[in-house]
């Protein structure tokens, strides 16, 4: 299996969109997609304060599987069921439900109410995914794990450890999911478990193996070759993704003292399955800020999939991505591509390269560089309005046409993101990407007017 992972934290794109992509991955070697809808889930009754304002709809859910089905490409649905549920105890309804009273990461597993909510989610999701085989509970980074009063009491009343802790609530979550649908296969992130022992994952002293409810799920580690986090995303380049870092971060089973997590399978039967993994994060976490655009990810996307097709980004792989996406080349240690692209969203990706190799660098070089500015325009003369025409002439056509340029570049680039994005992710691009620049020329417009 080669899966994508959609982790619609953020900048979830419209369903039309994923029209276009979804034939693009499968072209490229991808044969699933890992969905990560947090609060873009539809949920319903009690659960519906979760959803975002612009969650997809029932319809969008069944549209985006027929989608997959039609393009050969298995659903896996990801429900975070221990940490990064942060979407989740942000509101004040479960704030009761924290491992932390003051952080909003991880779930409390000793209240009765965590394990019954969980159910109620997982339950939605499984109902609109009925025809999926596998589902992933992601378990990774329970942050803060053991520092509540609860869990505090819990390990000493019970001679026990972070880890027995964390398996206890895991047994929990697959004890449900195995009653309720069997034959479900069930994926895990694995940097949990390689902080506990190997007597415990075995269960000694306890009498049960790990992830082994009644009915003998076992945890298989599932050989890795993948090639994940394609885009390194924030903290990097908010815009555009390094690829060559993407080729060399290999997330194989790691080696000891790494802290990248995989996938573990738990199955009802040791499976030989290999899994190649690829993730798209739109946000590290529910509170960070947006990682790369997803029509700004596919190159690397591209060349990350054909380089687990062919064992290496070799010459026959490199030709399947140049073909497939309408380049005319592409350099890893640059992060760039030549062509003008006929892949989805190209036109964001090119627009995306101009904000990020040109916008703040023309408009701090106008603003800083300019000597009439500096010495008779100063944040002085403007505070209060007193300048000499002569030598605001001098600087006043450049610099009102170095803006009338980018506000109808931006213009564009906004036409072209409303098509893939709902509205708050557009808003949250600009605000973070274009309007710290443009907002700095945009003021000395109003004040040289």
């Amino acid at each position: 299996m080669r899966l994508v992972h959609l982790d619609l934290k953020g900048a979830a794109p419209r369903v039309s969109y994923l029209e276009q992509v979804f034939p693009f991955l499968s072209q490229l070697g991808a044969n699933g997609i890992l969905i990560e809808y947090e609060d873009m889930f539809p949920f319903k009754g009690e659960l519906e304060i979760l959803r975002s304002p612009y969650a997809y709809s029932e319809e969008d859910i069944e549209r985006i599987q027929h989608l997959a089905e039609q393009h050969k490409l298995e659903v896996v649905p990801l429900v975070q069921t221990f940490g990064h549920v942060e979407f989740i105890l942000k509101h004040e309804k479960y704030q009761h439900l924290r491992e932390v009273e003051r952080f909003p990461n991880s779930f409390n597993p000793h209240v009765p109410n965590t394990l019954a909510l969980l159910k109620s989610i997982l339950a939605q999701v499984m109902e609109k995914h009925r025809r999926s085989t596998w589902i992933h509970i992601g378990a990774d980074e329970v942050f803060h794990l053991g520092e509540g009063m609860d869990s505090k009491n819990w390990m000493s009343r019970n001679k026990g450890d972070v880890g027995t802790m964390y398996l206890k609530h895991i047994k929990e979550v697959l004890g449900f999911l195995t009653a309720q649908y069997w034959g479900l296969r069930v994926l895990m992130w694995d940097d949990m478990l390689r902080k506990i022992s190997v007597g415990a994952l075995r269960g000694e002293g306890t009498g049960t193996a790990a992830v082994a409810p009644q009915l003998g799920v076992l945890a298989v580690p599932v050989h890795m070759a993948a090639l994940a986090h394609a885009m390194p995303g924030a903290g990097r380049s908010p815009c555009l993704g390094l690829w060559e870092y993407g080729l060399k971060r290999p997330r194989h089973l790691p080696a000891a003292g790494t802290s990248a997590s995989v996938p573990v399978l738990l199955s009802l039967q040791t499976v030989q399955e290999m899994m190649a993994w690829l993730s798209l994060p739109c946000r590290y976490d529910h509170y960070s800020v947006l990682c790369e655009l997803l029509p700004v990810s596919i190159p690397s996307l591209a060349i990350c999939l054909q380089t687990l097709v062919n064992g290496g980004f070799t010459e026959e792989a490199k030709r399947k991505v140049l073909d497939v996406l309408g380049l005319e080349s592409v350099q890893l240690e640059q992060s760039t591509c030549e062509g003008s692209g006929a892949f989805p969203g190209v036109e964001i990706y090119h627009m995306v390269e101009q904000v990020n190799g040109h916008l703040k660098e023309s408009i701090l070089k106008a603003l800083e560089e300019e000597s009439a500015i500096k010495g008779w325009f100063s944040p002085y003369h403007r505070k209060r309005q007193f300048g000499n025409p002569r030598n605001m002439e001098s600087f006043g056509s450049k610099v009102l046409k170095l803006h009338e340029d980018w506000e109808s570049f931006v213009r564009d680039l906004r036409a072209q993101m409303e098509r893939v994005y709902f509205p708050d992710t557009v808003e949250e691009w600009m605000e973070e990407n274009v309007n710290p620049y443009l907002d700095q020329l945009r003021d000395l417009v109003r004040d040289y007017r």
